[in-house]
């Protein structure tokens, strides 16, 4: 069951409570972006890109991500069922688009996680409390996330926003600790929150995905406190090596090898 608004945040619950902020209190704390982060979304994409033009053709389906596109830069995340909705606007009888929309809310999300993400995950839930936190629309991310497993995973430890570096004040309230330590594939989110907690907060950023290999975009933000090539590889750090990276000194994916 799901429960909060998504103009603040969603807490995927299966009680249909909040998260009970004593249970997720911790000396430190883990956040996991989704997308590219633990689940190669641009795999994803790509399928819905395939399965697009053989369903609608090569036109509709580039005014398709024409209006996906569109919305992603006015909402700030990708709403591929929004997009689906707005094209059917378009083409209200198109008969495709319930194939397009079953092939969406069924895909094996479970079979584009990374390699060793799970592993990553258990590793920062021995370490400390291990959370997701996501930017998303209210329907098609919650479902991303159960399809693939990390509901199970996370159990009740899970945040969706519209815009997560602007509701860390929320995020504290609901995860209080004296560390975090947020793992995202974009560098802008990390930055964001390196200025908003300081010290408290250790960036990981893993170099998956076309948003962390574009070098342009990189470069124009502060260098995160760790880098890793793949998510597996949190796994080769100490508690102690995460909080210190917090500091001055910066970790690389070699450093702890």
């Amino acid at each position: 069951m799901i429960s909060g608004m998504i103009v603040h945040s969603l807490i995927l619950d299966r009680s249909g409570a909040h998260v009970n902020q004593s249970d997720a209190n911790s000396t430190t704390v883990f956040f996991f972006d989704v997308d590219n982060t633990l689940l190669d979304n641009d795999h994803v994409s790509k399928d819905l890109k395939g399965h697009l033009i053989k369903r609608v053709g090569e036109f509709s389906a580039g005014r398709y991500w024409e209006i996906f596109e569109q919305m992603r830069t006015k909402l700030g995340y990708a709403d591929y069922l929004g997009a689906l909705q707005q094209y059917r606007i378009e083409h209200p009888r198109d008969p495709s688009l319930l194939a397009v929309s079953h092939f969406m809310i069924n895909y094996p999300f479970a079979n584009r996680l990374f390699p060793e993400s799970l592993d990553a995950v258990a590793h920062a839930q021995r370490l400390g409390t291990a959370a997701i936190m996501s930017d998303g629309d209210v329907v098609f991310q919650p479902r991303k996330i159960d399809r693939s497993g990390l509901h199970e995973i996370f159990g009740d430890n899970i945040l969706i926003y519209i815009h997560k570096e602007l509701e860390l004040g929320d995020v504290e309230a609901k995860y209080p600790a004296k560390h975090y330590v947020m793992v995202d594939d974009k560098v802008r989110i990390l930055a964001a929150l390196k200025r908003h907690w300081g010290a408290r907060v250790t960036t990981v950023f893993p170099r998956q995905g076309h948003y962390a290999l574009d070098a342009a975009q990189v470069a124009k933000y502060p260098k995160p406190d760790i880098t890793i090539e793949r998510i597996g590889e949190l796994q080769k750090y100490s508690l102690e090596q995460i909080l210190a990276a917090a500091g001055s000194e910066r970790y690389s994916s070699s450093s702890s090898s």
